[in-house]
Protein backbone atom coordinates (compact mmCIF):
# COMPACT_ATOMS: atom_id res chain seq x y z
CA UNK A 1 0.00 0.00 0.00
CA UNK A 2 3.23 2.09 0.85
CA UNK A 3 4.34 2.44 -2.97
CA UNK A 4 0.82 2.94 -4.08
CA UNK A 5 0.57 6.04 -1.63
CA UNK A 6 1.20 8.76 -4.29
CA UNK A 7 -1.64 7.66 -6.30
CA UNK A 8 -3.84 7.20 -3.71
CA UNK A 9 -3.17 10.63 -2.15
CA UNK A 10 -3.36 12.50 -5.40
CA UNK A 11 -6.69 10.94 -6.45
CA UNK A 12 -8.37 11.70 -2.55
CA UNK A 13 -6.96 15.46 -3.00
CA UNK A 14 -8.59 15.84 -6.42
CA UNK A 15 -12.18 14.19 -5.86
CA UNK A 16 -12.39 16.28 -2.21
CA UNK A 17 -11.97 19.37 -4.21
CA UNK A 18 -14.41 18.74 -6.61
CA UNK A 19 -16.69 17.13 -3.93
CA UNK A 20 -16.62 20.58 -1.98
CA UNK A 21 -17.16 22.46 -4.94
CA UNK A 22 -19.86 20.76 -5.52
CA UNK A 23 -21.40 21.40 -2.07
CA UNK A 24 -20.32 25.29 -1.97
CA UNK A 25 -20.85 25.71 -5.49
CA UNK A 26 -23.71 23.14 -6.50
CA UNK A 27 -24.92 26.10 -10.16
CA UNK A 28 -21.11 26.68 -10.51
CA UNK A 29 -20.37 22.86 -11.15
CA UNK A 30 -23.37 22.43 -13.53
CA UNK A 31 -22.35 25.81 -15.35
CA UNK A 32 -18.55 24.46 -15.62
CA UNK A 33 -19.13 20.76 -16.82
CA UNK A 34 -21.92 21.96 -18.96
CA UNK A 35 -19.97 24.26 -20.82
CA UNK A 36 -17.13 21.78 -20.90
CA UNK A 37 -19.18 19.33 -21.87
CA UNK A 38 -20.33 20.61 -24.75
CA UNK A 39 -16.59 22.38 -26.27
CA UNK A 40 -15.91 18.43 -25.93
CA UNK A 41 -18.44 16.72 -27.69
CA UNK A 42 -18.89 19.51 -30.49
CA UNK A 43 -15.13 19.17 -31.20
CA UNK A 44 -14.31 15.58 -30.46
CA UNK A 45 -17.24 13.77 -31.52
CA UNK A 46 -15.26 12.40 -34.98
CA UNK A 47 -12.41 11.26 -32.24
CA UNK A 48 -14.78 9.28 -30.28
CA UNK A 49 -16.63 7.41 -33.34
CA UNK A 50 -13.26 6.75 -34.87
CA UNK A 51 -11.33 5.16 -31.89
CA UNK A 52 -14.00 3.16 -30.54
CA UNK A 53 -14.34 1.66 -34.12
CA UNK A 54 -10.73 1.29 -34.14
CA UNK A 55 -11.14 -1.08 -30.90
CA UNK A 56 -13.68 -3.40 -32.33
CA UNK A 57 -11.11 -4.06 -35.78
CA UNK A 58 -8.34 -4.68 -33.08
CA UNK A 59 -10.97 -6.92 -30.70
CA UNK A 60 -12.18 -8.97 -34.18
CA UNK A 61 -8.41 -9.24 -35.26
CA UNK A 62 -7.19 -10.63 -32.16
CA UNK A 63 -10.58 -13.40 -32.54
CA UNK A 64 -9.44 -14.59 -35.80
CA UNK A 65 -5.97 -13.96 -35.49
CA UNK A 66 -3.45 -17.32 -34.39
CA UNK A 67 -2.35 -14.91 -31.30
CA UNK A 68 -5.67 -16.02 -29.99
CA UNK A 69 -4.04 -19.04 -28.82
CA UNK A 70 -1.88 -17.44 -26.54
CA UNK A 71 -3.07 -18.01 -22.82
CA UNK A 72 -3.05 -14.45 -19.84
CA UNK A 73 -1.29 -16.27 -17.77
CA UNK A 74 1.11 -19.15 -17.69
CA UNK A 75 1.06 -22.98 -18.75
CA UNK A 76 -0.50 -24.63 -16.01
CA UNK A 77 -2.57 -21.30 -14.63
CA UNK A 78 -6.61 -22.06 -14.63
CA UNK A 79 -9.14 -20.53 -15.01
CA UNK A 80 -10.71 -19.01 -11.08
CA UNK A 81 -14.08 -18.72 -11.68
CA UNK A 82 -16.88 -21.04 -13.75
CA UNK A 83 -17.87 -19.59 -16.89
CA UNK A 84 -21.22 -18.98 -16.43
CA UNK A 85 -20.17 -17.24 -12.75
CA UNK A 86 -17.76 -15.16 -15.14
CA UNK A 87 -19.91 -13.92 -17.22
CA UNK A 88 -22.12 -12.84 -15.11
CA UNK A 89 -19.35 -11.10 -13.06
CA UNK A 90 -18.29 -9.30 -16.21
CA UNK A 91 -21.75 -8.15 -17.58
CA UNK A 92 -23.30 -7.25 -13.86
CA UNK A 93 -20.06 -4.98 -13.44
CA UNK A 94 -19.88 -3.98 -17.14
CA UNK A 95 -23.35 -2.77 -18.11
CA UNK A 96 -26.17 -4.07 -15.85
CA UNK A 97 -27.61 -0.54 -14.37
CA UNK A 98 -27.66 0.49 -17.86
CA UNK A 99 -29.65 -2.26 -19.09
CA UNK A 100 -32.57 -1.35 -16.63
CA UNK A 101 -32.13 2.05 -16.65
CA UNK A 102 -32.44 2.35 -20.29
CA UNK A 103 -34.33 -0.96 -21.10
CA UNK A 104 -37.47 0.50 -21.42
CA UNK A 105 -36.68 4.04 -21.96
CA UNK A 106 -34.33 4.15 -24.89
CA UNK A 107 -36.19 2.69 -27.25
CA UNK A 108 -39.71 4.18 -26.46
CA UNK A 109 -37.59 7.76 -26.80
CA UNK A 110 -36.10 7.06 -29.95
CA UNK A 111 -39.05 5.92 -31.17
CA UNK A 112 -41.87 8.66 -29.53
CA UNK A 113 -39.08 11.74 -28.67
CA UNK A 114 -36.67 11.99 -30.51
CA UNK A 115 -35.78 9.94 -33.35
CA UNK A 116 -32.15 9.07 -35.07
CA UNK A 117 -33.46 9.32 -38.28
CA UNK A 118 -36.45 12.18 -38.24
CA UNK A 119 -39.07 9.24 -38.12
CA UNK A 120 -41.33 9.59 -35.11
CA UNK A 121 -44.13 7.36 -34.69
CA UNK A 122 -43.54 5.10 -37.45
CA UNK A 123 -43.68 1.22 -38.02
CA UNK A 124 -39.94 2.59 -39.77
CA UNK A 125 -39.53 4.20 -36.45
CA UNK A 126 -39.74 1.31 -34.31
CA UNK A 127 -37.02 -0.27 -36.72
CA UNK A 128 -34.76 2.65 -36.72
CA UNK A 129 -34.90 3.06 -32.72
CA UNK A 130 -34.02 -0.74 -32.01
CA UNK A 131 -31.43 -0.79 -34.27
CA UNK A 132 -29.44 2.45 -32.86
CA UNK A 133 -29.74 0.73 -29.68
CA UNK A 134 -28.14 -2.20 -30.34
CA UNK A 135 -25.86 -0.18 -31.72
CA UNK A 136 -25.33 1.65 -28.31
CA UNK A 137 -25.09 -1.33 -26.39
CA UNK A 138 -23.82 -4.10 -28.88
CA UNK A 139 -20.23 -4.72 -29.51
CA UNK A 140 -18.75 -1.52 -29.68
CA UNK A 141 -19.17 -0.86 -25.64
CA UNK A 142 -17.73 -4.13 -25.36
CA UNK A 143 -14.55 -3.84 -27.47
CA UNK A 144 -14.05 -0.75 -25.56
CA UNK A 145 -13.66 -3.00 -22.49
CA UNK A 146 -12.14 -6.22 -23.86
CA UNK A 147 -9.50 -3.80 -25.84
CA UNK A 148 -8.41 -2.59 -22.27
CA UNK A 149 -8.91 -5.66 -19.96
CA UNK A 150 -6.88 -7.62 -22.49
CA UNK A 151 -3.87 -5.20 -22.47
CA UNK A 152 -4.08 -5.04 -18.45
CA UNK A 153 -4.42 -8.95 -18.19
CA UNK A 154 -1.53 -9.98 -20.80
CA UNK A 155 1.13 -7.72 -18.62
CA UNK A 156 -0.54 -8.93 -15.73
CA UNK A 157 -0.46 -12.28 -15.83
CA UNK A 158 1.91 -13.36 -18.70
CA UNK A 159 4.66 -10.69 -18.51
CA UNK A 160 4.47 -10.49 -14.49
CA UNK A 161 3.98 -6.70 -14.33
CA UNK A 162 1.65 -4.85 -11.49
CA UNK A 163 -1.54 -4.56 -12.58
CA UNK A 164 -1.85 -0.45 -12.82
CA UNK A 165 -2.83 1.12 -15.89
CA UNK A 166 1.08 2.54 -16.19
CA UNK A 167 2.41 -1.06 -16.51
CA UNK A 168 0.72 -1.80 -19.84
CA UNK A 169 2.56 0.96 -21.26
CA UNK A 170 5.96 0.18 -20.54
CA UNK A 171 7.06 -1.24 -24.48
CA UNK A 172 6.01 2.72 -25.23
CA UNK A 173 7.43 4.31 -22.68
CA UNK A 174 10.29 2.61 -20.49
CA UNK A 175 11.63 3.02 -17.10
CA UNK A 176 8.75 5.95 -16.75
CA UNK A 177 6.17 3.91 -16.37
CA UNK A 178 7.44 3.43 -12.77
CA UNK A 179 8.29 7.18 -12.08
CA UNK A 180 6.47 10.23 -12.46
CA UNK A 181 4.61 9.98 -15.54
CA UNK A 182 3.27 6.20 -14.60
CA UNK A 183 1.72 7.95 -11.67
CA UNK A 184 0.22 10.84 -13.71
CA UNK A 185 -1.36 7.96 -15.74
CA UNK A 186 -2.57 6.25 -13.19
CA UNK A 187 -4.03 8.81 -11.04
CA UNK A 188 -6.02 9.77 -14.49
CA UNK A 189 -7.10 6.52 -14.60
CA UNK A 190 -8.22 6.37 -11.24
CA UNK A 191 -10.16 10.01 -11.58
CA UNK A 192 -11.88 8.50 -14.80
CA UNK A 193 -12.98 5.18 -12.65
CA UNK A 194 -14.66 7.28 -10.14
CA UNK A 195 -16.65 9.33 -12.18
CA UNK A 196 -18.01 6.41 -14.39
CA UNK A 197 -18.61 4.59 -11.00
CA UNK A 198 -20.34 7.58 -9.53
CA UNK A 199 -22.09 8.48 -11.85
CA UNK A 200 -24.25 4.96 -12.73
CA UNK A 201 -24.42 5.17 -8.72
CA UNK A 202 -26.52 8.13 -9.64
CA UNK A 203 -28.55 6.45 -12.17
CA UNK A 204 -29.29 3.61 -10.34
CA UNK A 205 -30.31 6.26 -7.16
CA UNK A 206 -32.63 8.00 -9.62
CA UNK A 207 -34.13 4.80 -10.96
CA UNK A 208 -34.59 3.29 -7.45
CA UNK A 209 -36.52 6.74 -6.16
CA UNK A 210 -38.56 6.54 -10.10
CA UNK A 211 -39.47 3.15 -8.98
CA UNK A 212 -40.58 4.63 -5.68
CA UNK A 213 -42.67 7.61 -6.74
CA UNK A 214 -45.02 5.43 -9.19
CA UNK A 215 -45.44 2.90 -7.06
CA UNK A 216 -45.89 5.06 -3.60
CA UNK A 217 -45.81 8.61 -4.40
CA UNK A 218 -42.70 8.93 -2.64
CA UNK A 219 -40.65 12.37 -3.04
CA UNK A 220 -38.73 12.75 -5.90
CA UNK A 221 -35.78 14.60 -4.89
CA UNK A 222 -32.36 14.76 -3.52
CA UNK A 223 -33.32 14.09 0.01
CA UNK A 224 -34.80 10.22 -1.36
CA UNK A 225 -32.02 9.76 -3.36
CA UNK A 226 -29.26 10.76 -0.77
CA UNK A 227 -31.40 7.91 1.48
CA UNK A 228 -31.11 5.57 -0.98
CA UNK A 229 -27.12 6.44 -1.71
CA UNK A 230 -26.88 5.84 2.32
CA UNK A 231 -28.52 2.34 2.41
CA UNK A 232 -26.89 0.99 -0.85
CA UNK A 233 -23.79 2.10 0.56
CA UNK A 234 -23.69 0.01 3.79
CA UNK A 235 -25.09 -2.78 1.72
CA UNK A 236 -21.83 -2.61 -1.03
CA UNK A 237 -19.84 -1.96 1.72
CA UNK A 238 -20.53 -5.33 3.67
CA UNK A 239 -20.47 -7.19 0.66
CA UNK A 240 -17.45 -5.51 -0.41
CA UNK A 241 -15.47 -6.76 2.53
CA UNK A 242 -16.34 -10.39 2.25
CA UNK A 243 -13.61 -10.30 -0.93
CA UNK A 244 -14.27 -11.25 -4.43
CA UNK A 245 -14.59 -15.14 -4.14
CA UNK A 246 -18.03 -14.37 -2.12
CA UNK A 247 -19.88 -11.09 -2.24
CA UNK A 248 -19.21 -10.14 -5.61
CA UNK A 249 -19.38 -13.59 -7.38
CA UNK A 250 -22.86 -14.22 -5.60
CA UNK A 251 -24.28 -11.22 -6.22
CA UNK A 252 -23.51 -11.18 -9.69
CA UNK A 253 -24.82 -14.77 -9.94
CA UNK A 254 -27.90 -13.33 -7.90
CA UNK A 255 -28.97 -10.42 -10.26
CA UNK A 256 -28.39 -12.58 -13.06
CA UNK A 257 -31.10 -15.13 -12.20
CA UNK A 258 -33.46 -12.21 -10.85
CA UNK A 259 -33.01 -10.38 -14.16
CA UNK A 260 -33.58 -13.49 -16.04
CA UNK A 261 -36.54 -14.35 -14.56
CA UNK A 262 -37.82 -10.63 -14.98
CA UNK A 263 -37.05 -11.35 -18.68
CA UNK A 264 -39.08 -14.60 -18.89
CA UNK A 265 -42.02 -12.61 -17.48
CA UNK A 266 -42.22 -9.86 -19.50
CA UNK A 267 -41.31 -11.95 -22.88
CA UNK A 268 -44.22 -14.45 -21.56
CA UNK A 269 -46.85 -12.11 -20.75
CA UNK A 270 -46.46 -9.84 -23.29
CA UNK A 271 -46.05 -9.49 -27.27
CA UNK A 272 -44.27 -12.41 -27.39
CA UNK A 273 -44.31 -13.43 -30.93
CA UNK A 274 -43.80 -9.37 -32.11
CA UNK A 275 -40.83 -9.48 -29.82
CA UNK A 276 -39.07 -12.58 -31.10
CA UNK A 277 -39.63 -11.02 -34.67
CA UNK A 278 -38.51 -7.98 -33.77
CA UNK A 279 -35.66 -9.23 -32.34
CA UNK A 280 -34.65 -10.83 -35.60
CA UNK A 281 -35.09 -8.44 -37.84
CA UNK A 282 -33.04 -5.75 -35.84
CA UNK A 283 -30.66 -8.17 -35.79
CA UNK A 284 -30.17 -8.42 -39.39
CA UNK A 285 -30.65 -4.72 -39.54
CA UNK A 286 -28.17 -4.08 -37.09
CA UNK A 287 -25.56 -6.12 -39.12
CA UNK A 288 -25.85 -4.64 -41.90
CA UNK A 289 -26.15 -1.18 -41.29
CA UNK A 290 -22.94 -1.71 -38.55
CA UNK A 291 -20.12 0.15 -40.26
CA UNK A 292 -22.52 3.21 -41.43
CA UNK A 293 -23.75 3.57 -37.96
CA UNK A 294 -20.08 3.28 -36.63
CA UNK A 295 -18.95 6.44 -38.74
CA UNK A 296 -22.35 8.54 -38.92
CA UNK A 297 -21.74 12.36 -37.34
CA UNK A 298 -24.42 14.32 -39.95
CA UNK A 299 -21.44 17.00 -40.37
CA UNK A 300 -24.77 19.01 -42.63
CA UNK A 301 -27.79 18.42 -40.38
CA UNK A 302 -27.56 20.14 -36.97
CA UNK A 303 -30.80 18.33 -35.17
CA UNK A 304 -29.43 14.73 -36.40
CA UNK A 305 -26.20 15.57 -35.23
CA UNK A 306 -27.87 17.21 -31.90
CA UNK A 307 -28.95 13.83 -31.67
CA UNK A 308 -25.80 11.93 -31.97
CA UNK A 309 -24.14 14.15 -29.56
CA UNK A 310 -26.94 13.77 -26.81
CA UNK A 311 -27.31 9.49 -27.14
CA UNK A 312 -23.83 8.14 -29.25
CA UNK A 313 -21.10 10.38 -28.24
CA UNK A 314 -22.73 10.46 -24.78
CA UNK A 315 -22.45 6.36 -24.62
CA UNK A 316 -19.22 6.18 -26.13
CA UNK A 317 -17.75 8.61 -23.79
CA UNK A 318 -19.29 6.64 -20.80
CA UNK A 319 -17.74 3.11 -22.26
CA UNK A 320 -14.48 4.84 -21.79
CA UNK A 321 -15.04 6.52 -18.40
CA UNK A 322 -15.91 3.01 -17.24
CA UNK A 323 -13.34 1.36 -18.73
CA UNK A 324 -10.38 1.28 -16.26
CA UNK A 325 -13.02 0.09 -13.79
CA UNK A 326 -14.57 -2.97 -15.82
CA UNK A 327 -11.26 -3.36 -17.83
CA UNK A 328 -9.17 -4.10 -14.56
CA UNK A 329 -12.08 -6.31 -13.12
CA UNK A 330 -12.26 -8.57 -15.96
CA UNK A 331 -8.74 -8.50 -16.27
CA UNK A 332 -8.61 -10.03 -12.72
CA UNK A 333 -11.48 -12.62 -13.61
CA UNK A 334 -9.81 -13.57 -16.55
CA UNK A 335 -6.65 -15.16 -15.55
CA UNK A 336 -5.80 -18.39 -17.41
CA UNK A 337 -8.15 -17.71 -20.73
CA UNK A 338 -6.81 -17.83 -24.09
CA UNK A 339 -7.25 -14.35 -25.64
CA UNK A 340 -9.32 -15.95 -28.10
CA UNK A 341 -11.59 -17.42 -25.70
CA UNK A 342 -11.78 -14.19 -23.82
CA UNK A 343 -12.86 -12.27 -26.66
CA UNK A 344 -15.76 -14.64 -27.83
CA UNK A 345 -17.58 -14.41 -24.28
CA UNK A 346 -16.48 -10.95 -23.36
CA UNK A 347 -17.22 -9.08 -26.86
CA UNK A 348 -20.16 -11.45 -28.39
CA UNK A 349 -22.07 -13.04 -25.09
CA UNK A 350 -22.93 -9.40 -23.46
CA UNK A 351 -24.20 -8.16 -26.57
CA UNK A 352 -26.37 -10.78 -27.31
CA UNK A 353 -27.77 -10.73 -24.16
CA UNK A 354 -28.38 -7.08 -24.18
CA UNK A 355 -30.06 -7.06 -27.66
CA UNK A 356 -32.67 -9.53 -26.39
CA UNK A 357 -32.88 -7.51 -23.26
CA UNK A 358 -33.49 -4.14 -25.44
CA UNK A 359 -35.85 -5.84 -27.66
CA UNK A 360 -38.02 -7.47 -24.92
CA UNK A 361 -38.37 -4.63 -22.71
CA UNK A 362 -38.35 -1.97 -25.06
CA UNK A 363 -40.71 -3.78 -27.76
CA UNK A 364 -42.94 -3.87 -24.50
CA UNK A 365 -42.80 0.04 -24.10
CA UNK A 366 -43.78 0.30 -27.53
CA UNK A 367 -46.57 -1.99 -27.38
CA UNK A 368 -47.74 -0.72 -24.12
CA UNK A 369 -47.18 2.96 -25.83
CA UNK A 370 -49.37 2.03 -28.43
CA UNK A 371 -52.21 0.18 -26.57
CA UNK A 372 -53.12 3.60 -25.03
CA UNK A 373 -53.12 2.07 -21.64
CA UNK A 374 -50.64 3.59 -20.13
CA UNK A 375 -48.12 6.85 -21.94
CA UNK A 376 -45.04 5.39 -21.30
CA UNK A 377 -43.10 8.55 -23.10
CA UNK A 378 -44.41 10.44 -20.27
CA UNK A 379 -42.95 9.29 -17.62
CA UNK A 380 -39.01 9.88 -16.08
CA UNK A 381 -36.43 7.70 -17.65
CA UNK A 382 -36.18 6.38 -13.94
CA UNK A 383 -40.15 5.54 -13.82
CA UNK A 384 -40.68 4.37 -17.38
CA UNK A 385 -40.12 0.33 -16.28
CA UNK A 386 -42.67 0.60 -13.59
CA UNK A 387 -45.10 2.15 -16.14
CA UNK A 388 -44.66 -0.53 -18.19
CA UNK A 389 -44.93 -3.63 -15.49
CA UNK A 390 -48.26 -1.63 -14.38
CA UNK A 391 -50.19 -3.41 -17.48
CA UNK A 392 -49.04 -6.95 -16.47
CA UNK A 393 -50.58 -9.25 -14.00
CA UNK A 394 -49.00 -9.41 -10.22
CA UNK A 395 -47.40 -5.50 -11.34
CA UNK A 396 -46.75 -4.99 -8.00
CA UNK A 397 -44.90 -7.71 -7.06
CA UNK A 398 -42.82 -7.50 -10.33
CA UNK A 399 -42.29 -3.93 -10.16
CA UNK A 400 -40.77 -4.79 -5.96
CA UNK A 401 -38.21 -7.71 -7.95
CA UNK A 402 -37.13 -5.06 -10.55
CA UNK A 403 -36.42 -2.67 -7.82
CA UNK A 404 -34.51 -5.33 -5.71
CA UNK A 405 -32.82 -6.05 -9.02
CA UNK A 406 -31.57 -2.30 -9.43
CA UNK A 407 -30.08 -2.40 -5.84
CA UNK A 408 -28.16 -5.55 -6.54
CA UNK A 409 -27.09 -4.05 -9.53
CA UNK A 410 -26.34 -1.04 -7.71
CA UNK A 411 -24.30 -3.14 -4.90
CA UNK A 412 -22.40 -5.19 -7.62
CA UNK A 413 -21.46 -2.44 -9.36
CA UNK A 414 -20.23 -0.28 -6.45
CA UNK A 415 -18.76 -3.34 -4.34
CA UNK A 416 -16.97 -3.97 -7.76
CA UNK A 417 -15.76 -0.56 -8.37
CA UNK A 418 -14.48 -0.24 -4.79
CA UNK A 419 -12.34 -3.33 -5.12
CA UNK A 420 -11.00 -1.72 -8.47
CA UNK A 421 -9.65 1.24 -6.93
CA UNK A 422 -8.21 -0.56 -4.47
CA UNK A 423 -6.40 -2.23 -6.81
CA UNK A 424 -5.35 0.98 -8.59
CA UNK A 425 -4.36 2.69 -5.25
CA UNK A 426 -2.37 -0.09 -3.89
CA UNK A 427 0.72 -0.77 -6.17
CA UNK A 428 -1.51 -3.28 -8.17
CA UNK A 429 -2.65 -5.35 -5.14
CA UNK A 430 -4.45 -8.20 -6.13
CA UNK A 431 -6.02 -7.97 -2.92
CA UNK A 432 -6.61 -4.52 -1.40
CA UNK A 433 -7.25 -4.39 1.91
CA UNK A 434 -10.68 -3.88 3.66
CA UNK A 435 -9.23 -0.09 4.80
CA UNK A 436 -9.01 0.69 1.42
CA UNK A 437 -12.13 -0.54 0.06
CA UNK A 438 -13.88 1.32 2.52
CA UNK A 439 -12.40 4.01 1.84
CA UNK A 440 -12.83 4.02 -1.86
CA UNK A 441 -16.90 3.26 -0.81
CA UNK A 442 -17.34 6.05 0.64
CA UNK A 443 -15.63 8.63 -1.75
CA UNK A 444 -18.14 6.58 -4.41
CA UNK A 445 -21.38 7.51 -2.56
CA UNK A 446 -20.07 11.16 -1.51
CA UNK A 447 -18.99 11.49 -5.32
CA UNK A 448 -22.35 10.59 -6.52
CA UNK A 449 -24.29 12.86 -4.03
CA UNK A 450 -22.76 15.84 -4.96
CA UNK A 451 -23.14 15.30 -8.42
CA UNK A 452 -26.93 14.47 -7.75
CA UNK A 453 -27.22 17.85 -5.63
CA UNK A 454 -25.27 19.77 -8.36
CA UNK A 455 -27.80 18.91 -11.12
CA UNK A 456 -28.47 15.89 -10.72
CA UNK A 457 -28.74 13.52 -14.46
CA UNK A 458 -27.23 16.33 -16.52
CA UNK A 459 -24.32 16.93 -14.02
CA UNK A 460 -23.82 13.20 -14.09
CA UNK A 461 -23.38 13.19 -17.87
CA UNK A 462 -21.26 16.33 -18.32
CA UNK A 463 -18.50 14.93 -15.84
CA UNK A 464 -18.57 11.75 -17.22
CA UNK A 465 -17.50 12.82 -20.49
CA UNK A 466 -15.62 15.39 -19.31
CA UNK A 467 -13.50 12.56 -17.46
CA UNK A 468 -13.30 10.68 -20.29
CA UNK A 469 -11.21 12.28 -22.68
CA UNK A 470 -8.18 12.29 -21.15
CA UNK A 471 -7.94 8.88 -20.18
CA UNK A 472 -9.16 7.92 -24.47
CA UNK A 473 -5.64 9.01 -25.34
CA UNK A 474 -4.00 7.06 -21.90
CA UNK A 475 -6.09 4.02 -23.32
CA UNK A 476 -5.60 4.57 -27.32
CA UNK A 477 -1.61 4.19 -26.37
CA UNK A 478 -2.30 0.86 -24.14
CA UNK A 479 -3.78 -0.91 -27.06
CA UNK A 480 -0.92 0.02 -29.13
CA UNK A 481 1.59 -0.58 -26.08
CA UNK A 482 -0.01 -4.25 -25.93
CA UNK A 483 -0.65 -5.13 -29.56
CA UNK A 484 3.37 -4.19 -29.92
CA UNK A 485 4.23 -6.40 -27.40
CA UNK A 486 1.91 -8.81 -28.41
CA UNK A 487 3.31 -9.42 -32.35
CA UNK A 488 6.74 -9.33 -30.90
CA UNK A 489 6.07 -12.34 -28.49
CA UNK A 490 4.33 -13.81 -31.48
CA UNK A 491 7.38 -13.76 -33.57
CA UNK A 492 9.61 -14.91 -31.18
CA UNK A 493 7.03 -17.96 -30.69
CA UNK A 494 6.69 -18.23 -34.47
CA UNK A 495 3.29 -18.21 -33.88
CA UNK A 496 1.34 -17.71 -37.83
CA UNK A 497 4.49 -19.24 -39.31
CA UNK A 498 4.57 -23.03 -40.78
CA UNK A 499 6.62 -25.10 -38.05
CA UNK A 500 8.29 -28.60 -38.52
CA UNK A 501 7.25 -29.58 -34.67
CA UNK A 502 3.87 -28.49 -34.47
CA UNK A 503 3.39 -29.92 -30.78
CA UNK A 504 6.50 -28.10 -29.38
CA UNK A 505 4.83 -25.04 -30.96
CA UNK A 506 2.08 -25.31 -28.93
CA UNK A 507 3.65 -25.79 -25.84
CA UNK A 508 5.65 -22.76 -26.34
CA UNK A 509 2.46 -20.60 -27.17
CA UNK A 510 0.88 -21.68 -23.91
CA UNK A 511 4.03 -21.07 -21.89
CA UNK A 512 4.32 -17.42 -20.55
CA UNK A 513 7.52 -15.40 -20.29
CA UNK A 514 8.08 -15.61 -16.92
CA UNK A 515 8.77 -19.14 -17.06
CA UNK A 516 10.94 -18.99 -20.36
CA UNK A 517 13.22 -16.46 -18.31
CA UNK A 518 12.90 -19.47 -15.45
CA UNK A 519 14.74 -22.02 -18.16
CA UNK A 520 17.39 -19.58 -19.45
CA UNK A 521 18.10 -19.21 -15.44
Amino acid sequence: MNKGKGVLYASLAIMSALVIMGVLMPSTLESVTSNVQSFIINSFGWYYLGIVSVYVVVCIYLLVSPVGKIKLGKQDDKPEFSRPSWLAMLFSAGIGIGLIFYGTFEPLSHYAISSPTGELGTDQGIKDAMRYTFFHYGIHPWAVYGSLALALAYFSFRKGELSLISKTLRPLIGKHADGLVGKIIDVIAVISTIMGVATSLGFGAIQINGGLTYLFGAPSNITTQTIIVLVVTVLFMVSALTGIGKGIKILSNLNMGLSFFLFLFVLAFGATVFTLNLFIDTLGAYMQNLIQMSFRIAPLNEDTRSWINGWTIFYWAWWIAWAPFVGVFIARVSKGRTIREFVTYVLLAPSLISFLWFTTFGGAAITTELSGLVSISSLSAGESLFGVLETYPLSMVFSMLAILIIVTFFVTSADSGTFVLGMMTTNGSQNPSRQIKVTWGIYLSITALALLYSGGLQALQNTMIIAALPFSVIMAFMVISFLKSLNQEAKELGIGQLSNNKKIANKRINESPIEERKKVQ
